[in-house]
């Protein structure tokens, strides 16, 4: 990292950028990966992500893949900024007489990050995960399940529930993030939006913990001298690496916040009170293996999105537009 002072701005920009540009490129494995983190045993529709991915684009068509980008896209701007810039403060701040960071100080910086983060985080993959699993929902009500009239379980892509008694369930009606955000405002307050908020923390906390010590260190293998800086395809392979390891890392604090954030629940599946019953629960029904629901997924999705994020850095776009837009060039 550049010891010269922070340019705020300038990180926001560049984080910002990175989340479009990653998120664009990526969300159709990220829908998958939420997807198969929300099956439960004995009602799998997808069979795995290349699966998951086909029968989307044979449902839903091609842009079903995106389904809940939008706010995603709108939101990962902010998230992505506070995120890399928090964590480029906190390393200036935990920083002495330009000397380089301990291993504990950069893991501070990382959980500093992370804790930022969640602000924008939480209502961002409330929203977007009622949109994601809408498809999956739809999948398995068309898929016949061995069940008495009297169970059967209509869920549509609204949050609050539907029960439906031996009547044939008709499509999900689409909504969109908007309408999702003002019933949960309407109905639960506030706090609807910040669902999980405890699981968002157990995930980003320690990724952010994870992830930027670890870049920091794979990035100074690449450069040719402690003084000098690495090549910037070295900066995109270094967060693509850190990226992939972190996420794998915390995929069980991952398939938790997922099916907490999932209010839409398809026939027989369980529901949850917090974070230790979602635990216990998904231990005792699905084993072990549950918590690795997803995170090839989630490792193809993290990977290149926090590699460009690193690359953005390195090419210096935000400082580029700070540096050039009206009001620096008033205050030259």
């Amino acid at each position: 990292m550049s010891q010269q002072q922070i340019s705020l701005p300038a990180k926001l920009i560049n984080g910002g950028i990175a989340g479009i540009v990653g998120v664009t490129c990526v969300f159709p494995i990220d829908l998958a990966k939420t997807r198969l983190q929300n099956q439960r045993h004995g009602q799998q529709v997808y069979k795995n992500m290349m699966d998951c991915l086909v029968k989307t684009v044979r449902s839903e068509g091609y842009f079903g893949m995106y389904r809940g980008a939008a706010v995603n896209l709108t939101l990962v701007t902010p998230e992505k900024a506070i995120k890399l810039a928090a964590n480029d403060f906190f390393r200036h701040k935990l920083a002495k007489d330009g000397k380089g960071l301990t291993v504990f100080k950069e893991m501070l910086a990382g959980c500093g990050a992370g804790m930022c983060q969640v602000v924008i985080t939480t209502p961002m993959e409330m929203l977007k995960i009622q949109l994601q699993d809408a498809g999956r929902l739809a999948a398995q009500q068309q898929k016949p399940v061995m069940m008495s009239p009297a169970k059967l379980v209509a869920t549509n892509t609204m949050p609050s529930r539907t029960y439906i008694s031996g009547t044939a369930v008709s499509a999900p009606r689409a909504v969109s993030a908007t309408q999702i955000a003002k019933e949960l405002l309407q109905t639960q307050g506030i706090q609807g939006l910040y669902k999980g908020l405890g699981a968002t923390l157990m995930r980003d906390v320690p990724f952010s913990v994870v992830y930027f010590p670890l870049f920091a260190h794979l990035n100074n293998l690449g450069k040719p001298n402690p003084e000098g800086s690495s090549p910037f395809y070295w900066a995109f392979l270094s967060g693509c690496a850190a990226g992939s390891s972190a996420a794998v890392a915390v995929n069980p604090c991952d398939v938790v916040k997922t099916r907490l954030q999932s209010l839409n629940k398809g026939s027989n599946e369980e529901t949850y009170n917090g974070v230790v019953d979602c635990v216990s629960k998904i231990m005792r029904k699905e084993g072990p293996s549950a918590f690795l629901k997803g995170a090839g997924c989630r490792a193809l999705v993290i990977a290149p999105l926090f590699g460009i994020a690193q690359v953005m850095y390195f090419v210096g776009i935000g400082e580029y537009i700070v540096d050039n837009s009206p009001l620096s060039l008033l205050s030259a």
